[in-house]
């Protein structure tokens, strides 16, 4: 799958089935999406693709406004988007950096500009409620009279329900929010997870005799507190482990996210390496200790809870277990300086 970071890119104009959209956790109802421009693209002869953006236009709008507290959460970071699209069988991903100049595009300069002139698309495929251009003044009948215009075909999907429930980011950052990793689960069509490079710490999880795999998250994630996780990549099988996704308040007041994660039974040095984190299961909340025994005998009692066969912990089986999965072919374009798939 090929990567560009933004348009204009003549490498990207390919003649091709697109889609557009956040795609953040790429759940079933995005899944069905992509299923759809995958046999799109294969019956017309067309290259299968996707444009999303980063960073995500809601967290660029309250950036502007000054009140980051109307940003999604992030239920993914971008690197583990792409692999998602490519496992989809997308061929190439545009990445548009949303910013000031794209927010305030027009409706007609979105489609000459960006769809026609820029990506070339002959089939658009998007949701039954997109809206697009400045102000998202641009609905789906102005697309489709656009596309009669321009020469290519525009088909909407319904939105994907299970039972009453609309499958969407939204119930997907809910889920995870509550701690529900059973119903995450059963939206993704997978359990959920977490990628990223480790990274050094402070050590002082080897001070308290318990080391941890450090991963830098870069975004407000939509999921916090001590979960039980299995860890993909540092072996040929997943290795058990208690993980802490939080700011670490019994330890520094700077905010910054962290997940730290202790795998059982295992202490071989693995700086620079890429794991996968799949949360099953949550145990509680983070919490602000009054000092370090107090967080160490609480670290204990996480361990002990989380400790595979542990009786504290009765046997889980998950409806959508997902294989360990080899690491897809996320091509950057070769005129670009810069790798799209990276923390978010």
């Amino acid at each position: 799958m090929k990567v560009f970071r933004g348009l204009p890119n003549d490498a990207a104009r390919a003649p091709c089935a697109l889609t557009i959209g956040n795609f953040d956790g790429v759940h079933r109802g995005h899944q069905a999406l992509l299923a759809r421009v995958r046999n799109a693209a294969d019956a017309l002869g067309l290259e299968a693709a996707v444009m999303t953006f980063e960073p995500h236009p809601r967290e660029y709008f309250a950036q502007r406004s000054g009140d980051l507290s109307r940003a999604p959460a992030r239920i993914a970071n971008l690197r583990d988007k792409l692999e998602d699209l490519a496992e989809a069988g997308i061929d190439r991903v545009i990445v548009e950096h949303f910013n000031e100049q794209f927010a305030s595009i027009s409706p007609e300069d979105f489609v000459s500009r960006v769809l026609v002139g820029g990506l070339h698309v002959k089939w658009l495929m998007v949701g039954d409620d997109f809206c697009y251009g400045a102000r998202r003044a641009g609905n789906v009948a102005m697309l489709m009279e656009a596309g009669r215009r321009h020469g290519f075909h525009v088909e909407t999907l319904p939105t994907v329900r299970e039972g009453d429930q609309r499958i969407s980011s939204s119930a997907v950052r809910a889920a995870l929010a509550a701690g529900e990793l059973e119903a995450t689960g059963a939206l993704l069509g997978h359990p959920y997870a977490m990628s990223g490079h480790v990274i050094h710490g402070a050590k002082l999880g080897r001070t308290l005799g318990f080391p941890t795999l450090n991963l830098r998250v870069a975004h407000r994630p939509a999921v916090h507190g001590i979960f039980v996780v299995q860890v993909h990549g540092l072996a040929d099988t997943p290795l058990p482990a208690v993980a802490s996704l939080g700011v670490r308040p019994t330890v520094e007041d700077a905010g910054r996210m962290l997940l730290e994660v202790h795998v059982f039974d295992y202490d071989r040095p693995c700086y620079g390496k890429l794991v996968r984190v799949e949360f099953t299961e949550k145990l509680r909340d983070e919490e602000k200790y009054v000092d370090l025994d107090t967080l160490t005998n609480a670290i204990h009692r996480d361990a002990e809870q989380g400790a595979p066969g542990s009786p504290a912990r009765p046997a889980r089986h998950s409806a959508c277990r997902r294989p360990d999965r080899h690491r897809p072919n996320l091509t950057p374009a070769p005129t670009l300086p810069r790798r799209a798939a990276g923390n978010r």
